[in-house]
């Protein structure tokens, strides 16, 4: 293993930012185990139906804040396609080619997601299981996919906001919750949050690349204020403080997003601005870059397929019975500490999981590290093969 590390260390180009692909992986192992902390599939008799814990203990509302990470993510993403985007202009990419070269990747692993649930569904539904269960099941297994949707969207619209101030995104999403919380305005308007939420990290991802994030100020600007805005808006203006969805309640700050859930997002960018010097440090350890770079190399493979292990996981377990921490009510510390113990079954679902749908992920376009790897390999084979 540390020999495998040290070849991969090696083999990556010395000018590449190990922090970003170091926050884009913690971004994503955030999210997975924020769904697998507060997603519950309680047993009620012949079916199941979804509950958080959040909901008979708001005071878990903490785990929310460490373990929502999608601002982080949509920040790297940003940073990564503006930059991309720029290169591929220098080297002469039309636009055309280099956003489809971009949405293959991420829409290619979708499609294995969405076969097995299609195929999954009729099953369970010609069997005579109850349709309810059915519902659940599914919705809880492609509920990953608006991620891609707006992803996507962002990403197509990458030369536009390019050179796009956060505080325009911003200010859209502050009058959209003034309109429906303060003057009673309709519900469906939230729903232009889906958009200008996400594009508040996007466009700081694009201030990271042209240079305008670089000086610890504007993290430590960031932080306090995003920090300082959330603690407002939660403490005064009635916003829930968990930063995502609870089964029953009246204001998500997820779905669609709220003013709390990007001001909170603010806050989140600028510690990954923060730490990105540490993160570099970090990912010169081969073993601590080789775990990163794997877990980059299957981002939406993990992404797409966490629900399922965790689905997968309650569902082989059923006939034992209603296990605590599984399929029991998430109504107690004793319920957490279950689940806690939970997690590695769940982790080798996903390995599971990973092992048989990562192909869809890889690009038939060799990645620089993958391509640098396979040359060397393919070097030494022919030297062997001389001598």
């Amino acid at each position: 293993m540390r020999r495998g590390a040290a070849r991969l260390d090696a083999t990556t180009p010395p000018d590449r930012d190990r922090a970003v692909d170091a926050l884009r992986a913690l971004a994503i192992l955030g999210v997975v185990l924020g769904h697998w902390l507060v997603t519950a599939l309680v047993a009620d008799g012949g079916a199941l139906h979804t509950a958080s814990p959040l909901q008979h203990m708001p005071w878990l509302a903490p785990i929310s804040w460490a373990f929502q990470t999608l601002a982080v993510f949509f920040l790297v993403g940003g940073h990564v396609a503006t930059r991309g985007y720029a290169s591929a202009r220098a080297r002469g990419t039309t636009y055309g080619q280099w956003l489809t070269g971009r949405l293959t990747r991420l829409f290619r692993p979708a499609a294995a997601v969405l076969t097995l649930w299609t195929v999954t569904a009729i099953a369970l539904l010609l069997s005579g299981a109850d349709f309810e269960t059915v519902r659940t099941l599914v919705k809880l297994a492609l509920s990953p996919l608006w991620f891609l949707v707006v992803f996507a969207g962002l990403t197509a619209a990458t030369p536009l906001v390019a050179r796009l101030n956060p505080l325009w995104p911003l200010a859209v999403v502050l009058h959209v919750d003034l309109i429906r919380f303060g003057l009673g305005g309709p519900s469906w308007l939230g729903w232009v949050n889906v958009a200008a939420g996400w594009l508040v990290p996007y466009t700081l991802g694009a201030a990271w690349t042209r240079g305008e994030l670089d000086r610890a100020r504007a993290g430590w600007v960031l932080l306090a204020g995003g920090t300082a805005a959330t603690a407002v808006l939660v403490l005064w203006a009635g916003y829930p403080a968990s930063m995502v969805g609870v089964p029953g309640a009246t204001i998500s700050n997820l779905d669609p997003p709220t003013l709390a859930a990007v001001t909170f997002g603010l806050a989140q960018c600028g510690l990954a601005l923060l730490l990105r010097d540490r993160l570099r440090r970090t990912m010169r350890r081969p073993l601590a870059w080789s775990a990163v770079a794997l877990v980059n190399l299957s981002a939406m493979t993990i992404f797409l397929w966490h629900q399922t292990a965790l689905m997968a996981t309650t569902a082989t377990t059923l006939p034992a019975g209603h296990l605590p921490g599984l399929h029991t009510h998430p109504d107690g510390l004793t319920w957490v500490a279950a689940r806690v113990a939970w997690l590695p079954v769940f982790a080798l679902a996903l390995t599971i999981c990973w092992t048989a749908f990562r192909t869809y992920e890889q690009d038939p376009r060799p990645r620089p590290i993958r391509a640098l790897i396979h040359t060397r390999t393919r070097t030494r084979a022919k030297s062997l093969h001389r001598a």
